[in-house]
Formats: C-alpha cells, sequence, structure tokens
C-alpha cells in the first residue's frame, strides 16, 4: 500500500491516482485552461471542476501556442493624453503544455525581458503564470522537436509535470511556486513507486525513438545556421516559394514568433495605441518611407524567416528560435515543410566546393 508523504518532505516526486484531483485543487486557487480536443487538434479551455467532462490529456501539443497567453493577437498599451498601466493580472494555469512549449517562452522571456527592455504587459502575465507541462507521448508526423535539440519530456521549466502511467499520474516538481503548491496539498498525493518511474522511462524512450526514426529523413549534415549563412544564393527559397500563398499561417501560429506593430486609433475623447501581431511574411511588412522595400520577393521573405530563426537570433542569443514544434507544418495550407527546405539547403551545401563555404 502506498503511504502518505511525510510533513516537512522536501517534495521533488510524487504520484496522484486521479488527474481531476490535480486539477481541481489547482482551480480552487486560481484561473486554470486545460486542453480540449476539436478535430484532430487540441486547443485550450477554461476549466471547470463543477462539469463532469472526461479531460483531453493531450498526446502532443495544442494547436494553441502559448504565446496566446503571454503576448496576444491584439491589446491596448497608451492613451492619450492619459496614461496606461497594464491591467491587473490574476494567478492563472496553463495544463498540457509540451517541452516545445516550455522551450519557446524561454525564447520570448528573452525577447520581452531582456535587460535593455522589458515588456510590463508581458512581464506581469509571465510573473502570474503556473505552468503545469505533460509527456508526450504519441507524436504526430510533424512533431519534429529532436531535430531542433528537443526531447519529447521536460525536465526544467515547469512548476510541475505530469506524466502518464498505467496505474497513476507521477508528477514532478521544479519551481518554489510548484513545490509551495504540493507542500500545500500533500494529502493528495502519495510517493511514486520505483516501478512506476521505471514505466515513465520507457515509455519517453520509446517517444523519442519514435520522433527520431519519423524525422530520420531530415536529419541534417551540419549546424543549421552554418546550412543557411551557406545557402544566402540558394535558388531553393524561389523554387519553394511557388508553394506558399503568404498566409502568415506559420508565423501566427508558430510559438516563438514575436514580430508585432504598434497602430493609433482615436476614439471619442482621446487617442488609443494598439500592439499588433505582424509576420516577416506579409510584403509590406518589411516597406520603409519612400516605398522601398528591400524583400518584396517572396523567396526573400521565407529566407528572411529562416535566417531569423537559425542565425540572427542564436547569434544574439545562442540559442535557435525553432522548438521543432511542427505547427508551421500543419497550418501551411499548401505543404510547405520546413524540414524539407532545410534539407534541401543542406544537400545542396555539400556539393559546394569547400572553398565557397564560410566557417
Amino acid at each position: 500500500m502506498k503511504h502518505q508523504i511525510n510533513q516537512g518532505q522536501r517534495v521533488e516526486i510524487v504520484s496522484i491516482s486521479k488527474l481531476n484531483i490535480l486539477l481541481d485543487a489547482v482551480a480552487e486557487q486560481m484561473e486554470l485552461y486545460t486542453p480540449k480536443k476539436i478535430g484532430d487538434h487540441y486547443t485550450f479551455a477554461k476549466y471547470d471542476s463543477s462539469i463532469e467532462t472526461p479531460l483531453d490529456f493531450n498526446n502532443i501539443r495544442a494547436y494553441t501556442p502559448i504565446k496566446e497567453f503571454l503576448f496576444p493577437l491584439r491589446e491596448l498599451v497608451a492613451i492619450f493624453p492619459e496614461s496606461v498601466e497594464p491591467d491587473e493580472v490574476k494567478p492563472f494555469a496553463v495544463f498540457g503544455l509540451k517541452n516545445c512549449d516550455l522551450r519557446s517562452i524561454e525564447i520570448l522571456d528573452k525577447v520581452f525581458l531582456e535587460e535593455e527592455f522589458q515588456d510590463p504587459f508581458y512581464q506581469r502575465r509571465r510573473e502570474k503564470l503556473f505552468i503545469i507541462s505533460t509527456d508526450c507521448f504519441d507524436p504526430t508526423e510533424s512533431c519534429c522537436c529532436t531535430l531542433f535539440g528537443g526531447q519529447p519530456f521536460a525536465q526544467s521549466g515547469f512548476d510541475l509535470n505530469v506524466s502518464k502511467t498505467s496505474d497513476d499520474f507521477i508528477i514532478e516538481v521544479s519551481s518554489n511556486k510548484g513545490r509551495d503548491f504540493v507542500e500545500k496539498h500533500l494529502r493528495l498525493f502519495t510517493d511514486a513507486p520505483e516501478a512506476l518511474l521505471i514505466e515513465r522511462d520507457k515509455t519517453r524512450a520509446k517517444t523519442q525513438k519514435q520522433l527520431e526514426q519519423n524525422n530520420s529523413e531530415y536529419e541534417l549534415d551540419a549546424p543549421v545556421n552554418k546550412i543557411l549563412e551557406n545557402s544566402t544564393g540558394s535558388e531553393v527559397f524561389d523554387i519553394e516559394s511557388q508553394k506558399c500563398v503568404e498566409c502568415q499561417a506559420c508565423t501566427r501560429i508558430c510559438p516563438t514568433c514575436h514580430c508585432f506593430y504598434l497602430y493609433d486609433t482615436r476614439q471619442k475623447d482621446y487617442f488609443a495605441k494598439m500592439n499588433m501581431w505582424d509576420s516577416c511574411m506579409r510584403m509590406a511588412y518589411a516597406a520603409v518611407a519612400g516605398g522601398a522595400n528591400p524583400r518584396k520577393v517572396l523567396g526573400d521573405r521565407i529566407k528572411h524567416r529562416l535566417m531569423h530563426k537559425f542565425s540572427f537570433f542564436f547569434d544574439r542569443y545562442g540559442i535557435e528560435m525553432c522548438v521543432g514544434c511542427g505547427r508551421c507544418i500543419d497550418a501551411d495550407s499548401h505543404g510547405m515543410d520546413i524540414r524539407v527546405v532545410l534539407k534541401k539547403l543542406s544537400e545542396e551545401l555539400r556539393t559546394k566546393p569547400k572553398a565557397e563555404i564560410a566557417k
């Protein structure tokens, strides 16, 4: 028989028999969003403990990127002649985030919380977010995190992480917020048996192997930033652009794309400045005063998007801006696949004379 955790014990890993027990406890303290399956994809919906609805334990990341919670599509950021302060943000939790989502938060943090510039709107939401991540266990064909340094389970960046086993759910703790929550609700948890930890690790290894097999044909010969830096004159971008209809879905659904623009609107007695998502795939994105546009050609915009993700961002922050979630692959209406583009560039680079390759 499982025994109750000793009071005063420093909690790192525990287990729970029913997931709704955990979710109900979270929902008592803050707003909680959980996955909901719609068609073939998951989105997030507000959790209501009063409704006995089976929870969708998502096998892969939701279609909704986490940036929608931290960096809304559209928001008011300034008013004239009065000033505007960010609205008070109440604590909220998101259940079902995957490791690729946590990596995307790390990237957004670098953009919006760096020392030179801190976005107070983003900062307040980020501080109030309680992250409950879960392991992936049945990746889809578009999932490709292993190609870009990821894995199908989180080891950091969460408050709590949930792993599904045959009998119980294993809960890992990775932050003071998560530890405080578990220690306040010790009666809900038991020690995690060694057998369940072994089962969890086997499931993780199986999922990792499945991802590697699914993406084996897309393995690259060199680091992505080096491939792109040596492919600026490639015709691959123009050839692949023939599949693109400029819908901008790839950047809208991407959890790390963060371009925005500010625009003014006039109300009855004040002027308001709005912040709204933008996309480098939009033809007018790079237009400047006088009408000049260095990226009128669609192939150049695709090249810029990839260079930003794998070269420019890497040079500044030391990490790539792609987490391999595969959302852009699913969203593209004409089948453009970032893995295919990079593979073609890699193969093209292989045939180049060594003298033409930048170190």
